[in-house]
């Protein structure tokens, strides 16, 4: 419970500080399209259960794939989606160190 809590609030205070550091001018903006790409776990709706806290995302969800990451990565070279890329990939990556941690 600990750890996915400690998780979630990763989810908000990430995008929070890279939207504050990286886009200052408009860091509230940045914030919420970095947040809004939360939405990606969506795809977590296909899963049964549809959370698991042992579960390893990356890998399993069809966004969260090595394909997905890999588009999102291209993404971030085009101007017009580098701020949704970077969010994607804030996202993989905390859902990547979520996987490390060891399951029960």
């Amino acid at each position: 419970m600990i750890g996915t809590t400690i998780h979630l609030l990763l989810h908000g205070l990430v995008p929070g500080v890279v939207a504050r550091v990286f886009f200052q001018s408009r860091w509230k903006w940045a914030w919420f399209v970095l947040c809004a790409t939360m939405l990606v776990d969506l795809d977590h709706l296909l899963a049964d259960p549809i959370f698991d806290s042992s579960r390893c995302g990356i890998g399993f969800h069809p966004l969260h794939s090595g394909p997905a990451i890999l588009v999102y990565a291209i993404l971030f070279w085009v101007p017009a989606l580098r701020l949704v890329s970077t969010g994607l990939l804030i996202h993989m990556g905390l859902d990547g160190i979520d996987c490390l941690s060891p399951k029960k």
